[in-house]
């Protein structure tokens, strides 16, 4: 098999709210997510200009965007569960996944704080 290529997704804000703070405790504006997907790369490198020849990322998209559409979640660790399993699903042609979804800002004076997980399908 050829080595995979990769699709990436970058600073997609997530309509979500996560966490429970108390009243003073500091909340994120937003969360964001970064999405590297390594891809067979028989989807990548083709020889006619066709969609029924390359992986449409667009529905793994859309359903990022209904699994967080204005929900609430305690936990980074869920929604990033969540997403990883909406990836799965495309498996194959999809290889792995890596899910960098983080909190912005993290304090008044800015910052981030995420996680990040890979899984190999």
């Amino acid at each position: 098999m050829p080595s995979p290529s990769t699709i990436e997704l970058k600073d997609l804000p997530l309509n979500v709210s996560v966490g429970s703070y108390d009243q003073g405790q500091h909340k994120p504006d937003h969360h964001l997510l970064d999405l590297t997907l390594e891809i067979d790369s028989r989807f990548v490198v083709i020889q006619e200009d066709s969609m029924e020849r390359v992986f449409d990322y667009d529905p793994l998209v859309d359903e990022i965007s209904r699994i967080c559409n204005g929900q609430h979640v305690n936990t980074q660790e869920i929604l990033l569960t969540r997403i990883l399993h909406a990836c799965r699903v495309y498996s194959p042609p999809l290889v792995s996944a890596e899910i960098y979804l983080r909190k912005f800002p993290v304090n008044p004076n800015g910052g981030t704080l995420g996680l990040r997980h890979k899984a190999i399908f």
